[in-house]
């Protein structure tokens, strides 16, 4: 069985991975570290790494970025795995992200849905095919009212994706309001849409001279990144020092 500690146990991820393992037998959480220690859980929760006695084989991360720096110097200093789950890192803390890899496992990926990751894989195969017969490119993803940030890091990771298959000749096009000229062959259009509650959409269009190939995923709710996160962990415990990510997940 698989020893987990939950970093950021009391948040919305945190209580959702919690609720997901309990009672399962491939794997266990040991612990819980959170600011808010007032939500009762199955296990004990400190307030910090340091108070844990608990030995783990893995750490899942759902906290903050505020908090990542002494998770990844706490994790290189025990040689313990963490699978890094939260977003909205600094260059500087990519950068100590790359620099823990070289002490202990540590996998980060921009979203930790089993089903995105599968279609980073199908994307980029597919424009080996279409983008190279001169089909156009198009990311539409829609998230709901309340996401800050556009266009999602996901879409740019799909983007990403497609533009490695083609040796990155392609630029992202994020707005054509100011432009009064035909499509260039060379751009992947990405449009944000935000409204209502919307999880998460994301299609990735290869338009063509008669046809149409989409690729979609739609997430109907947070448990998708959580069963992601679950699976990582399982993955990455045992595992050597190097910086992995969910495709090593999805093989």
């Amino acid at each position: 069985m698989v020893r987990m500690i939950m970093h950021g146990c009391s948040g919305a991820m945190g209580r959702t991975i919690t609720g997901l393992v309990s009672g399962r037998e491939d794997i266990k959480i040991v612990a819980g570290i959170d600011k808010n220690d007032s939500i009762s859980q199955d296990y004990p929760v400190y307030t910090s790494l340091e108070e844990c006695r608990e030995e783990a084989d893995v750490v899942v991360d759902f906290a903050s970025a505020a908090a990542v720096d002494h998770l990844l110097e706490y994790c290189a200093a025990k040689k313990v795995p963490v699978v890094l789950c939260t977003t909205g890192l600094s260059d500087r803390q990519i950068e100590k992200v790359k620099e823990t890899a070289k002490e202990t496992a540590v996998l980060r990926s921009a979203n930790m849905s089993l089903g995105i990751n599968l279609l980073l894989k199908l994307v980029k195969e597919a424009a080996k095919t279409l983008a190279a017969a001169d089909f156009d490119i198009e990311i539409v993803e829609k998230h709901h009212n309340q996401k800050l940030d556009a266009p999602s890091g996901t879409a740019l990771a799909l983007a990403d994706s497609v533009n490695e298959a083609m040796d990155s000749r392609y630029h992202y096009e994020y707005d054509r309001t100011k432009r009064h000229e035909k499509r260039g062959k060379k751009e992947i259009g990405i449009s944000a849409v935000r409204g209502g509650s919307i999880v998460g959409e994301h299609d990735v269009i290869f338009a063509g001279k008669d046809e149409v190939v989409t690729f979609s995923h739609t997430a109907y709710s947070k448990a998708i990144f959580a069963k992601g996160a679950i699976e990582a962990a399982k993955f990455l415990a045992g595992k050597t020092e190097g910086l992995y990510n969910m495709a090593d997940v999805v093989g």
